[in-house]
């Protein structure tokens, strides 16, 4: 078999594609829903005859036009087709009744990175329920989540919803984007009428993808900074570094695979987290080196750093945990440096009243965990692990492959 997007079934499919020609159709898309020949998503179902009255585009835009974080979009008309391209990272980023008002169906086709702290699952949990409000149908077009299967991180507590965090799923959940949809609509009993599309082949344990099809489909950014295999394998541990004073490798060609700043003691660090938590450190390479950034944090400074490397032939998936890496390195530098100014304090994601680490960890604990030096590593590890195993068992039911 040859591995296929869910796209891919869709556009191979003539009983599909006839059931969307007499319907109005939206989709919700960026630059990496592509097909399997890298066309766009938008094209593709336009060049079948599909009438795709409008676009959605999520953060950072339908086409990928907005570099950063809290930069919105606005609506405009898609230049090759004339639809009108509807932002959702703007004055909206719940789609209102009046956007679907005249929509028989919503296409969503969005790369995910299997990781709760990206708002493109937040905008799948939107259209999950304005669809079943409206009575339109949402067919989730599935792809690959990257990371693959093995879980990480806290799940998100109740109460502590926002953008960057919808739901009560752990940081690195395992679920496809499709899986993600039946886990939503069955937690929340929504009444949408939701249809999946699956993909052939999908292989989420075997490496050396682990979850993405090398040597089968090319990597293409889901978002500006989403640069790599790489980097999605550490996301669901660097992108906490967004709620510190550290350069998560923003402005840099790097970004969110390195952790960094012009003083921080990178080899101490490390041995330190060695000392207490080998285990944290299993898996991948991890490398002392020296980073400029162009922009963002640290502009134009010479910083030390870590790079973290999963691209080589004795990475191990399984072993590998981008949170309690990152977390344990947090945990070290704190120690080494009890007063170190670790902590951001401004308005992130439309958040402006907490601080960004809790916004970014869905709850205090990681915080309050890392400036309490009574607490050893063996809190953090207590819970992550009392938290996976009813995940594993509550996920099961909805995985499709």
């Amino acid at each position: 078999m040859t591995f296929r997007f869910g796209i891919d079934e869709l556009l191979g499919s003539a009983e599909l594609l006839q059931s969307l020609r007499s319907r109005q159709v939206a989709l919700v898309a960026h630059p990496a829903s592509v097909t399997c020949d890298l066309q766009h998503a938008l094209d593709s179902l336009i060049q079948q005859g599909v009438k795709v009255n409008r676009a959605f585009g999520p953060q950072h835009g339908m086409r990928g036009d907005k570099q950063d974080n809290m930069i919105e979009s606005a609506d405009y008309l898609d230049p090759t087709h004339g639809i009108p391209v509807i932002s959702l990272y703007g004055e909206h980023r719940f789609p209102t009744q009046e956007m679907l008002a005249d929509i028989d169906v919503v296409l969503f086709d969005l790369q995910d990175v299997g990781c709760r702290i990206y708002t493109y699952i937040t905008t799948l949990k939107y259209f999950l329920e304005a669809c079943g409000n409206a009575d339109v149908e949402l067919w989730v077009l599935d792809r690959p989540n990257p990371a693959g299967r093995p879980v990480d991180g806290l799940r998100l507590e109740v109460g502590q919803e926002s953008f960057v965090g919808c739901d009560t799923l752990p940081t690195r959940h395992g679920l496809t984007t499709a899986e993600l949809a039946q886990w939503l609509v069955a937690k929340h009993q929504l009444p949408v009428r939701l249809k999946t599309i699956k993909m052939i082949d999908y292989q989420p344990t075997m490496g050396p993808g682990y979850g993405w099809p090398l040597q089968q489909r090319p990597w293409v950014n889901p978002s500006p900074n989403a640069s790599s295999l790489n980097m999605s394998r550490c996301f669901p541990g660097t992108v906490l570094l967004e709620g510190t004073e550290l350069s998560e490798g923003r402005g840099t060609t790097v970004p969110l695979e390195i952790i960094g700043a012009p003083d921080f003691p990178a080899t101490e660090i490390l041995d330190y987290l060695q000392s207490q938590r080998p285990d944290w450190l299993q898996g991948v390479f991890l490398r002392p080196c020296f980073f400029s950034p162009t922009f963002h944090k640290h502009q134009g400074e010479l910083c030390e750093g870590i790079q973290i490397h999963t691209d080589f032939a004795d990475y191990q998936h399984e072993q590998f945990k981008p949170y309690r890496l990152i977390a344990g390195l947090l945990k070290a530098l704190r120690h080494i440096r009890p007063d170190y100014p670790l902590w951001r304090h401004h308005e992130y994601e439309y958040e402006p009243h907490r601080v960004p680490i809790d916004v970014i960890n869905g709850g205090t604990f990681l915080r309050q965990w890392v400036d309490d030096p009574t607490l050893g590593f063996e809190a953090l590890e207590a819970r992550l692990h009392a938290e996976e195993q009813p995940w594993l068992e509550e996920r099961a039911r909805h995985l499709l492959y």
